[in-house]
């Protein structure tokens, strides 16, 4: 029997949602007491430790980007928690022994101003990289300061002669050297304010060097109803342009190109009859729309113009699949004379997970049933086809000499390896063609390569690499070994939900199993905002989960979930889970762990899941809808009270994903989804009882709810709600943490990190890994 339904919106627990009252504060301190007393144990200082040490390694991979000569890094580790901003040469940096030269020191910024400032970004000024706009958030919130910094004397230009903007969620690029395009929130509460009700910035302006921000000339408006406003200016030579995108909601926007002068009549540049509605905003003087669908994807880079369907487009020469990737040049769209190109087209079994830019190819991510393939496309063989003739897809080249060095692991017991790519610098003519490759697995540790692909590859259109032509690949770092993997693998299954669709996941754990019910296992699940769950490599999971042994010396199995409304089959597998249809996310993340006990690899008692943001949602939804199927779950900073949800942070933007409460129809669903309306008016039966599994009776899952204080995107009062109302209801196996700073990552430096890593990790593994009773009943007479 499914749990009643709450139809009013009365909410005894509204008090929670006054994030720094006194009152709300002294709740979360009494149940941090009581979290904390319940894992306070020897083995869980040892744990903490050991994962900081994983995480301040000092023989971690330093990635770097490339601006202009040098290569930056950004670095933390147990002598600097705060981090280090840092660059080196080349030479160095790929002889293993980088001269770096620390141009911020984070952790002496915070002791100095009495704040402890988070490095999120920096963004250099082109061409000659000698100025950056620094981002720092004050608690690992969204909302940041901007600072401008002098990379010559490593210092602050202090306001007025520099740029300096206060903490608000801000986004910012340099226009030149006197000027930023800058979108940012002065006034959140004021209705009429630069405030959407998303709690992003509503205007685009053009700040000039010294003047005041309320004086900056607002260039670009949406409605406040809207997401955001959205805008960059693009520096490289010869290809300057400023862009805006009116962000109507998460998916679906309009890109606008700005006039050279600022002050064109403006108009919708149309490249063939968009679907998916009008033009929001209607005509804006000084810009032209690209008159692409509202909810595809837009990349301008350079000449050219890519488009990313996430669903179909027909155009007056073919229609298009959503998956597809389209190509043509700008100005050929803007003027009509070229229909875009397929560069990519989706099949059932693969879809475009990434793409990037060299001097001279466009270099492809896909992925092919969840693994990684790369392939290259030359841009000569992008050009538009004759005029008149059929805009047919472009014949990508696969790189196969690169494919067989990466995805021919040596270990046979990790075949899935996950890859990264990026361009190095494609401005750059002594290296426009070279690539960061990142490959890695469950039970691979990270390499980083460096590709440099020829000019010219050969005969793009037959799909294949001319003979002799073979990319130069240098082995730049190879990340160590973390964990002790002997005897482990990574092996990929398949469940059908309860549709019939097959849903992947992939098992890692010992190669030999006992097939008995009785080992020890940890989902991991998203599901949702087209996001996928790839392999790849963690000290974390090894160390707390796959490497330790229970009383009867059961390795610890992690399970990662390929659920609908992520990308691991293109926008119609994340479509497949949208709003009335979220329910198939849950069903296919509870087909998992049915199919885990079906095959005998854990049953209830032996099963654990953890999911955070979305995912923390998904742990919502199965203490809720199947609290049959899990011994335990970790829910860190959810979503969980999808009646308020849209009216807390950020909450308004995700509309689109989930649906508009306020909207009686859209609530009609929603409300099947809403962990905090689903719980019960009292206790579930048993819920103080042995778990034998068995149906809806059988009591809720042990549940730690976790999150932070300034979590500015989803916010800690969803998760302090669900906790005091499952408190309320007598449930005594429901566990609360909330750390005070971290922001929706959860955590500010590694030492952080670390504790919230071990904190879920003890947590579960003290309910399923040894299969004993729930967790309340370790603390004699505790009453919460």
């Amino acid at each position: 029997m499914q749990p009643s339904l709450e139809t009013q919106t009365t909410d005894e627990h509204l008090w929670l949602e006054d994030i720094h009252g006194e009152g709300p504060l002294d709740w979360v301190r009494g149940q941090n007491a009581r979290t904390e007393s319940l894992l306070g144990s020897e083995r869980f200082a040892d744990l903490q430790q050991d994962l900081t040490s994983i995480l301040d390694a000092p023989d971690r991979i330093p990635q770097v980007s490339k601006r202009g000569d040098w290569y930056y890094n950004f670095w933390r580790d147990g002598e600097h928690p705060r981090g280090l901003w840092r660059r080196t040469r080349w030479e160095p940096y790929l002889a293993g022994e980088p001269e770096w030269e620390v141009l911020l020191d984070v952790d002496a910024l915070a002791a100095q101003e009495g704040t402890e400032w988070v490095f999120s970004g920096a963004r250099l000024l082109r061409p000659d990289w000698d100025r950056a706009l620094l981002r720092l958030s004050p608690d690992g919130g969204d909302a940041v300061a901007v600072r401008e910094f002098d990379l010559a004397t490593r210092s602050f230009v202090p306001a007025p002669a520099g740029f300096e903007l206060p903490v608000a969620k801000t986004q910012v690029s340099w226009i030149s050297r006197d000027r930023l395009l800058v979108g940012t929130v002065t006034d959140p509460e004021a209705e009429t304010g630069d405030a959407t009700r998303s709690s992003y910035a509503r205007t685009q302006r053009i700040l000039q060097r010294g003047e005041a921000l309320a004086e900056a000339e607002t260039v670009f408006a949406v409605d406040r109803g809207h997401v955001a406003a959205f805008g960059g200016h693009d520096s490289t030579p010869g290809w300057e342009r400023t862009l805006a995108i009116d962000a109507i909601d998460f998916y679906q926007s309009t890109t606008w190109l700005r006039e050279a002068d600022g002050s064109a009549s403006g108009g919708s540049a149309s490249g063939g009859s968009a679907s998916g509605g009008s033009v929001s905003g209607g005509e804006r003087p000084g810009w032209r729309r690209l008159d692409v669908p509202l909810d595809a994807e837009v990349d301008v880079h350079r000449q050219w113009l890519a488009v990313f369907l996430k669903s179909e487009w027909e155009l007056p020469g073919a229609v298009h699949p959503a998956g597809s990737l389209l190509v043509c040049t700008v100005d050929g769209f803007l003027d009509g004379s070229e229909e875009p190109r397929p560069a990519f087209l989706p099949t059932s079994g693969s879809t475009l997970s990434a793409w990037t830019w060299t001097a001279s190819h466009l270099v492809l991510t896909v992925l092919q049933d969840v693994a990684s393939a790369l392939y290259v496309l030359p841009q000569d063989a992008l050009a538009a086809p004759e005029p008149g003739g059929p805009a047919t897809p472009v014949r990508p080249a696969a790189l196969d000499a690169t494919r067989r060095i990466l995805l021919q692991n040596p270990n046979p017991a990790d075949p899935f390896l996950t890859l990264g790519v990026g361009a190095v610098d494609d401005e750059d003519p002594d290296c426009g063609d070279d690539l960061w490759i990142t490959a890695t697995g469950a039970l691979t540790p990270p390499t980083l390569w460096r590709a440099t692909l020829p000019a010219h590859l050969g005969d793009a259109e037959s799909g294949s690499l001319s003979a002799g032509v073979v990319p130069q690949l240098v082995t730049v770092r190879t990340g160590p070994e973390r964990f002790d993997a002997t005897g482990l693998s990574v092996r990929q299954h398949f469940a059908v939900s309860r549709d019939g669709t097959r849903v992947p996941y992939f098992q890692i754990g010992p190669e030999d199993l006992e097939l008995d019910g009785a080992n020890p296992v940890l989902m991991d699940g998203y599901g949702g905002f087209l996001a996928s769950k790839l392999p790849a490599y963690s000290g974390v999971y090894g160390r707390g989960w796959l490497t330790r042994r229970n009383a009867a010396g059961r390795q610890g199995i992690h399970v990662i979930a390929n659920i609908r409304g992520g990308g691991e089959y293109g926008p119609d597998w994340h479509r497949a889970a949208l709003k009335q249809n979220r329910h198939r996310a849950y069903e296919d993340f509870a087909a998992i762990a049915q199919d885990l006990a079906r095959r005998g690899v854990a049953d209830r008692a032996h099963l654990a899941a953890t999911g955070r943001s979305n995912g923390g949602l998904l742990m919502g939804a199965m203490a809720t809808l199947y609290p049959e199927l899990f011994g335990a779950l970790s829910c860190g900073v959810p979503l969980l009270d999808m009646r308020r949800y849209t009216v807390l942070s950020a909450g308004h933007s995700w509309i689109a994903e989930y649906g508009d409460p306020d909207v009686p129809a859209e609530w009609e669903y929603i409300r099947t989804f809403s962990p905090y309306h689903l719980l019960s008016d009292r206790p579930v039966a048993g819920a103080t009882e042995g778990r034998d599994g068995g149906g809806p009776g059988t009591g809720y899952p042990d549940l730690l709810v976790w999150t932070a204080t300034s979590d500015d995107r989803v916010g800690p009062v969803q998760a302090r709600k669900m906790a005091a109302r499952m408190q309320q209801l007598g449930v005594p196996n429901v566990w609360f943490h909330e750390d005070l700073d971290g922001g929706h990552a959860g955590a500010s430096d590694n030492r952080q990190a670390a504790a919230m890593h071990a904190r879920s990790l003890e947590f579960l593994w003290k309910a399923v890994g040894d299969a004993r009773e729930s967790a309340a009943r370790h603390l004699p007479g505790d009453s919460l």
